[in-house]
């Protein structure tokens, strides 16, 4: 074998990832190690802190049979509830202002904050949010009546998702 061979094949062993090649010819063996795949990699577990809040039980859904899309996007629409219509001299729209878990508790086993139907008053607390393991009190921007809630207990937010529907007084 030439040297030039040699020196073409101690490149291909280097470029290939190949971590080792023997090749022995009637009167001539040669054995290549490739020194860069002796690299060790080191792998280490972090542990995960377990949350104390248990997550909403899965709700079953039932798929849609159907294969025309119109029909489709129909049976969607009707199975999401519409906002009621909003009065923008009447009504408020609380929404999220950071990304987060929405809490209607300060912690399991408490009374919500608020409940439908209740009085609020401009910097009354209303809810929770979760943010990087921060709990974030969210107060009121107006005074008026809860008339709905839009978004469940525990549900993982957008920034800027309606939380609650006030009624202005």
């Amino acid at each position: 074998m030439k040297l030039n061979e040699i020196q073409n094949l101690i490149r291909f062993v280097a470029k290939s990832g190949v971590n080792e090649i023997e090749l022995e010819l009637d009167d001539f063996k040669i054995k290549i190690k490739n020194p860069s795949s002796k690299k060790e990699t080191i792998i280490t577990e972090i542990p995960v802190p377990v949350s104390y809040v248990q997550p909403p039980p899965i709700q079953q859904v039932t798929p849609i049979e159907s294969s025309n899309p119109t029909e489709t996007v129909q049976v969607l629409k009707e199975t999401i509830a519409p906002l009621p219509a909003i009065d923008e001299t009447k009504h408020h729209v609380i929404k999220a202002p950071m990304i987060g878990t929405f809490y209607r508790t300060s912690s399991p086993g408490k009374p919500a904050f608020v409940n439908v139907g209740d009085e609020i008053v401009k910097g009354q607390p209303l809810c929770v949010i979760e943010a990087m393991k921060l709990f974030n009190e969210i107060e009121s921007e107006v005074s008026g009546k809860i008339v709905k809630i839009l978004v469940e207990d525990m549900i993982a937010l957008d920034y800027e998702t309606p939380l609650f529907l006030i009624e202005l007084s």
